[in-house]
């Protein structure tokens, strides 16, 4: 038998053994399964350190819950559709099906190959007709449900991939990043062209079409407020979503509207709505602005041409693009609260579907209405100044605006408002809508609705039949699914070229008609998938809904927080969706998120363009899972370095050694001794933290207290012969806490050391004794040694004869724990009453005086938390002993401190006196 661990010899069997024994399929009628998932990966050929280090998490968290006991269900499957299989298809004249079907064999056997556990019965692919066909059944679902509308709208167009976009899946330059335009907000403009498209990174343009919507928008009150109760998702991420909600709380203010000339309104009058965080600066306003494609543009450009030809070139340009350009309209708004005559504008700062589509040009306390004020030569008028909170606007509280908005709180400054003239900003903010009928109180959200139309060819096709005389017709469901003809090779959209698809009869009326030829956007594949996983072979339906209310939330998400907007944004809104569809009873469908972080290589993310890529076959599946795991906190980006990568090397070698070791010579005792019962207890201690940690997703401190048990272990044995069944204990032990992270190992060395069945059915392992107080018992014995050395150190003392640790009287524990039990709760005041000293002297087990009382408490001043007991302290450094004789070759030994002696006087609870000689 050799010493040296070689994984390849073994990963094979185990694999094997794994398989034949189905240890992780799961129990079709098992009782809500704790859900361990990971973000299934996109099909792109070669799993990527990110892959590996998020499905390390998913599978040595769904490992650790199987050894508790659990019935545990962790799937995996394949994000197969998207428009990089399509271009790969075009560069190798392929089809995007095979290039898919060839990247998922090459895939899947890396992911064995690295050994995780997978229940492969659960298998599935989005790009297969039974899965997209639920696609289509849902999406008629969500139709017949008033949750999908189509319409002409000016969307995203990435030129490169010859499709829309959804304004999720437009980025902004990382050198020049900005939000999208908040109307009210006081954002400054993004720049020209630095709107990209997610996957190629082309500048994105803008295109008119008829496309199809789901409407987000609906939940966008309920998918904010449901933030607050996603405790065990990172703060980041549900920052990110309430961003990109982006709930506004403001008023919506009516302007009366008069147009003169032709056309237009038909010389008449109307009324517009505008929305403003900020109502109070009303008085300020100079202008109106409305969209280019606001109703009022719209019947203005039919009546003149200036208008109309504006309104056109900026139809497919973006508010960055167009910047502060705007034409000026023969209409006029009455402001509702001066009565004044304000110029209307078209410009194409203000977007479409943010508020109403429609501004109050307030440019003295706006920023983006200053710079179009400063481009159209506009008045600015000041309303809002920085007055002290308890002084009146007086002239020389004026800012000058006209440099510069001026966008805080403050005064207002409107003497010809008497009612209002002096008033915080906030406080007329709120009065308004109560005092003027014109103003309302109004909330209005930034989310869009979801755009899913993509001209495309890999995608589900959309259920739809576009019927001269009957309309949009639905597929029936029996002719689902729809299926992708075959892959036609042309520019654009080859489903609009491949005519035997897109000719049909119309599904109502028989006569000819024409399918729809965009297919969804691939995040309506992963927008649900987590639910075919519970049955994916069912056939009527596209989950089953019993189990789906016994076995959902997901109980572990992993994945990147970059898919914070484009993906779990998305679930959220389809799980709410089914459930008002009677399909799902829980409304959120992921209880706890664990965002991984990124594996950098020479400070960048690893990447094939940058030439930086460690392959996982690289250093071997147990190395590279061991490492990822162990570097740092799930959560936390990290440096692979080749150094840290030996540590989770040699620590395989060094327990595999030891374990050989011990099963080879076997010379071990059976008489016990301290030093035993102290390794008991660290073994307990251990299984204690190592618990923790793997709950709160911490592998790397996990990793840690192994790597601690592992040295202990090591010290134990080069000490004296190890007691059998302790140190068989350590071994078995130490194999259990690491076989989640290190699987082939651990069953490897858990045979060896014959334990029962295979370590993956194994049961966690339990502390034999008490271990609540395992934090302070670990921290008086390495505080205790640390003293040790520190005093050897300071006063050089190369060959120590004798240590002495001398534990604190009694009273002195007494004392402590009465301090203790008069400290306040956290955010509760400290009581009136007898003093902390009185106490103490008058209790029978404090034999000293007041002065000695007080001259301790001061010394505890800056210490808290409770103490171990005195007979626990002095049991427990007695077993530790031969942790000092090993490293110093001094005899040691613990007594309690003399009355009135000076040890007495220098020792305390949690920290002996110590006498060197």
């Amino acid at each position: 038998m050799t010493s040296h661990y070689d994984h390849a010899q073994v990963q094979e069997f185990w694999q094997y053994v794994w398989e034949r024994d189905d240890v992780y399929e799961l129990d079709e009628d098992a009782a809500d399964p704790t859900y361990v998932l990971g973000m299934f990966p996109y099909t792109s050929g070669e799993l990527h350190m990110g892959h590996i280090r998020n499905y390390a998490i998913t599978d040595a968290y769904a490992r650790y819950r199987r050894m508790q006991g659990d019935d545990v269900l962790h799937p995996m499957g394949w994000d197969a559709f998207g428009l990089p299989a399509e271009n790969a298809a075009y560069e190798r004249a392929s089809d995007p099906e095979s290039w898919t079907q060839a990247c998922i064999r090459r895939m899947r056997e890396e992911l064995e190959t690295m050994g995780f556990g997978y229940d492969w019965s659960r298998e599935i692919t989005t790009c297969e007709p039974d899965y997209y066909r639920w696609n289509q059944w849902l999406f008629k679902r969500l139709y017949e449900a008033g949750f999908v509308e189509y319409e002409a709208a000016t969307v995203n167009w990435c030129p490169d991939c010859e499709t829309v976009l959804a304004d999720a899946q437009v980025e902004e330059r990382e050198d020049e990043r900005s939000e999208s335009p908040d109307q009210e907000s006081g954002e400054a403009a993004s720049r020209a062209n630095d709107r990209v498209c997610w996957r190629c990174e082309t500048p994105v343009g803008r295109r008119e079409l008829d496309q199809w919507f789901f409407t987000i928008t609906d939940y966008a009150e309920e998918l904010h407020d449901g933030l607050d109760d996603l405790t065990e998702w990172p703060d980041g991420v549900r920052e990110i979503q309430r961003n990109w909600i982006g709930r506004q709380e403001g008023a919506r203010i009516a302007f009366d509207v008069e147009t003169s000339g032709d056309g237009g309104l038909g010389n008449g009058s109307d009324a517009i709505d505008v929305f403003s965080t900020r109502p109070e600066t009303v008085f300020g306003a100079t202008y109106v602005a409305v969209s280019p494609g606001h109703d009022l543009a719209q019947d203005l450009a039919a009546a003149d041409d200036a208008i109309e030809d504006y309104v056109e070139s900026v139809r497919e340009r973006g508010p960055d693009e167009v910047g502060f350009a705007g034409v000026e309209t023969d209409a006029h708004a009455l402001n509702p609260l001066t009565g004044e005559e304000l110029p209307v504008y078209v410009a194409g700062y203000v977007l479409d579907d943010v508020g109403t589509g429609a501004v109050m040009g307030v440019p003295a306390h706006n920023d983006r209405d200053h710079a179009f004020a400063r481009e159209h030569d506009l008045p600015i008028e000041s309303v809002v100044v920085p007055a002290a909170a308890d002084e009146t606007p007086t002239e020389d509280d004026a800012v000058d605006v006209e440099s510069a908005a001026y966008t805080g709180e403050g005064r207002l400054a409107v003497p010809t408002r008497e009612e209002y003239d002096g008033l915080e900003s906030a406080t007329v903010r709120e009065r308004l809508p109560a005092e003027h009928d014109a103003i309302e109180e109004d909330v209005t959200y930034r989310l869009r609705d979801w755009l899913i139309s993509r001209q495309r060819y890999w995608g589900t096709p959309i259920p739809v039949v576009h019927c001269d005389d009957c309309g949009h017709v639905l597929v029936p469901d029996e002719d689902l699914p729809v299926e992708l003809p075959e892959f036609v090779r042309t520019t654009g959209n080859p489903l609009a070229e491949h005519d035997s698809f897109r000719e049909t009869t119309c599904p109502e009326c028989g006569e000819p008609a024409h399918r729809e030829t965009d297919t969804m956007d691939t995040f309506v594949d992963s927008s649900w998938y987590f639910l075919r996983f519970l049955s994916p072979d069912l056939d009527d339906a596209p989950f089953d809904t019993d189990r789906a209310a016994e076995w959902l939330p997901v109980d572990v998400y992993v994945g990147g927080d970059e898919h914070a907007v484009l993906h779990l944004l998305y679930i959220r809104f389809f799980t709410r969706a089914l459930a008002d569809l009677g399909l799902l009873e829980g409304r959120e469908p992921v209880e706890k998120l664990v965002s991984q972080g990124t594996v950098l290589y020479d400070g960048e993310k690893m990447s094939s363009s940058k030439g930086n890529v460690v392959t996982p076959q690289e250093y071997g599946a147990e190395t590279t899972r061991l490492f990822l795991l162990s570097a740092a906190h799930p959560e936390q980006d990290f440096e692979w370095t080749a150094n840290d990568v030996r540590e989770a090397y040699d620590l395989q070698q060094t327990v595999h050694r030891m374990v050989t070791s011990f099963v080879n010579e076997g010379d071990t005792r059976v008489e016990r001794r301290g030093h035993d019962d102290y390794l008991a207890a660290e073994i307990d201690r251990t299984i204690a933290a190592v618990t923790d940690e793997y709950e709160r997703f911490r592998f790397h401190r996990a990793a840690t207290e192994i790597q601690e048990l592992a040295r202990l272990l090591g010290r134990y044995r080069e000490f004296d012969r190890p007691h059998d069944a302790i140190y068989r204990r350590g071994l078995l032990t130490l194999t259990a806490l690491l076989a989640p992270m290190a699987p082939h190992l651990g069953e490897e060395l858990w045979n060896k050391l014959r334990g029962d069945g295979l370590v993956v059915e194994a049961d966690w392992p339990d502390p034999e004794r008490d271990v609540t107080a395992y934090e302070r018992e670990r921290r008086l014995v390495e505080t205790t040694l640390d003293d040790v050395r520190d005093i050897v150190d300071v006063a050089a003392i190369d060959d120590p004869d004798r240590i002495e640790l001398v534990v604190a009287p009694d009273w002195k524990y007494r004392v402590a724990a009465l301090r203790t039990e008069d400290a306040p709760e956290e955010g509760e005041a400290k009581e009136e009453g007898t003093s902390l000293v009185e106490r103490a002297v008058d209790d029978e087990a404090v034999p000293v005086d007041r002065e000695t009382v007080a001259s301790f408490l001061a010394d505890l001043e800056t210490e808290s938390g409770q103490q171990l007991s005195p007979d626990r302290e002095r049991e427990l450094l007695a077993q530790a002993t031969w942790l000092v004789t090993d490293e110093f070759d001094a005899a040691v030994s613990v007594r309690t401190a003399s009355p009135g002696s000076e040890s007495a006087a220098k020792a305390r609870p949690g920290k002996p006196a110590i006498h060197i000689s």
